[in-house]
């Protein structure tokens, strides 16, 4: 009895996932069509091969209360650069990636031991650059089955996966903000401060705006404050200000 029960509680959460992975396909196909990048556009940039080029997974997954959760990892402390931040899995691209895609999903199987067949990857988002020549893409994929997935990490690169909610990323709570400026611009850095298992996480920088976008593209609402990312991680594009104006009018 408790097995059936576990199957179907499990088929339950796929049909649930399948229903939002159709409305994610709509929307994204939405969303291209109202915005100058169109997913042929986004396909060409996918294609590309520039010298510094990277890719990270925006993986999702039903959590028990079905609310959308989104798994992040803390770099390794030995790491050269960015050492004991949290991060989206992913990583540069290899001259034998076929595409961004292909990127994001080999880094999240060498960094976590996630296999790709277990993501359905859904659309990518709009380019984030770096002041340091960096073009980072970020693919969104669907977890259908999270049981299915048992973390194997290398400690080389990560010292620690955890999943948090998508949705922590449109609120005020547990966040701070500062005020950076660069090449004249002032733009805000969010911080959003989380805690699991009696270890607490920052998530900050470019990973929260990129977590940032795509909870308000996801979840289809604006965030509970002012976001004000600066014009090299992508700016507050005009497709950003549709969404926010349509969804806006909607509440």
């Amino acid at each position: 009895m408790a097995s059936n029960t576990t199957n179907n509680e499990v088929r339950g959460s796929q049909q649930r996932l399948q229903t939002l992975l159709h409305h994610l396909q709509i929307q994204s196909s939405s969303n291209s069509n109202s915005n100058s990048m169109s997913t042929n556009s986004l396909q060409e940039i996918s294609n590309s091969k520039p010298n510094k080029r990277a890719a990270v997974l925006i993986c999702l997954f039903e959590g028990q209360d079905g609310n959308l959760r989104v798994i992040l990892t803390q770099r390794a402390s030995s790491l050269s650069t960015h050492a004991g931040e949290v991060a989206l899995p992913g990583g540069k691209r290899d001259e034998c990636d076929a595409d961004d895609v292909q990127t994001a999903l080999r880094e999240a199987k060498e960094e976590i031991g996630l296999d790709p067949s277990l993501v359905t990857v859904v659309t990518l988002l709009e380019p984030f650059h770096t002041k340091y020549g960096i073009t980072i893409i970020p693919v969104v994929g669907i977890l259908s089955n999270k049981d299915a997935f048992s973390p194997v990490l290398d400690s080389a690169e990560v010292e620690a996966i955890f999943d948090v909610p998508l949705e922590m990323f449109l609120k005020n709570d547990n966040r701070r903000a500062e005020e950076k400026e660069w090449m004249e611009e002032k733009y805000l850095v969010h911080y959003f401060d989380y805690e699991v298992d009696n270890k607490k996480y920052v998530i900050w920088a470019i990973t929260a705006s990129i977590l940032i976008r795509a909870a308000t593209l996801l979840l289809r609402r604006p965030p509970d404050f002012l976001e004000q990312r600066p014009k090299i991680w992508g700016g507050v594009t005009e497709n950003d200000t549709k969404i926010l104006q349509r969804n806006h009018s909607q509440l």
